[in-house]
């Protein structure tokens, strides 16, 4: 199958960025969701068999409280106490909707949904989360759902059946952890950097690392498209010297 390689965001202008690579993750639509007119002109400039991939908005995952909600300039309507956290209410389900519908015009695949490590981790939320994923399910058929759970849902043993039973993609930081495989056609990889916590921004993968990395994705490569995204602050050229080292692979 086919291994794709982009980064979260464009980090250059995106005319450049288009001449390198044929696939990015969206972040604007976590931070604000944008209009249908927005993805209309997005998905017009780019050359065609380009592909989008985007975070899911931010009020499905992350509560009122997060921070990111203070750089909000469009707050969602109806009661804010019953946004975030994959709570399986009428709140989040609209709002995944409407991040829906700028996924159809961007003729996206994957929609990411990335839950912070707040995200509490007890038999309420077990329930809630299940709940949501069995409704976000039926309103975003014909898309992947990624999920990358961060703190201490990301060592869960609940994973693996939300992969299983609702088609889930389970997101991981390779060099960090290994996916659990369930029904989903595609592996997603986000690298945030090597060393520290979950994340380490900062750091520049080397030759060797990549080249481990080229060995790893050879591991879920078979039946499976995998994609690779590039999320630290050398992201373009990291990206890049990845993708051609596939190249010469080839």
């Amino acid at each position: 199958m086919v291994v794709k390689v982009g980064c979260c965001g464009f980090p250059k202008a995106r005319r450049k960025y288009y001449e390198s690579f044929n696939l990015v993750e969206l972040q604007n639509t976590f931070y604000d969701l944008p209009s249908v007119e927005w993805a209309e002109k997005l998905r017009s400039e780019a050359p065609e068999g380009f592909e989008f991939t985007l975070k899911a908005w931010q009020v499905i995952t992350h509560p009122p409280s997060s921070p990111t909600w203070r750089k909000m300039r469009r707050k969602p309507g109806g009661v804010l106490d019953n946004y975030g956290s994959l709570k399986p209410t009428r709140e989040n389900l609209n709002a995944l909707e409407e991040t829906v519908r700028v996924a159809e015009v961007l003729k996206a695949r994957v929609i990411v949904i990335q839950t912070p490590p707040s995200l509490p981790y007890n038999e309420e939320s077990v329930r809630w989360v299940r709940e949501f994923f069995s409704k976000a399910s039926e309103i975003a058929q014909g898309f992947t759902l990624a999920w990358e759970p961060r703190g201490d849902w990301s060592k869960s043993r609940e994973i693996g059946e939300i992969v299983e039973e609702y088609g889930v993609a389970h997101v991981v930081d390779p060099f960090r952890s290994q996916p659990i495989l369930g029904r989903a056609n595609l592996v997603y990889f986000r690298l945030h950097g090597i060393g520290g916590g979950e994340v380490n921004y900062k750091y520049k993968y080397k030759d060797e690392d990549l080249a481990r990395l080229e060995g790893i994705v050879a591991q879920y490569s078979a039946g499976r498209d995998v994609y690779v995204l590039f999320n630290n602050v050398y992201m373009f050229d990291d990206a890049l010297r990845f993708k051609n080292m596939l190249s010469k692979a080839g």
